[in-house]
């Protein structure tokens, strides 16, 4: 069993990297967990980010 870690600032960004990690690798998925934060200072900032476990 492994892991794989996405990390974007755009949710659209996330989806593409995901995606051509499926079509690339074809693996085996067992299961997605998927989390979403905001920093708020002078502009807000967002991180999509999904961890794949896979074999």
């Amino acid at each position: 069993m492994k892991v794989k870690v996405f990390d974007e600032s755009h949710e659209k960004d996330l989806e593409e990297v995901i995606n051509r990690f499926i079509l690339e690798e074809e693996p085996e998925i067992i299961d997605i967990k998927f989390s979403t934060a905001i920093a708020v200072s002078e502009e807000q900032i967002y991180c999509f980010s999904a961890l794949i476990v896979y074999r």
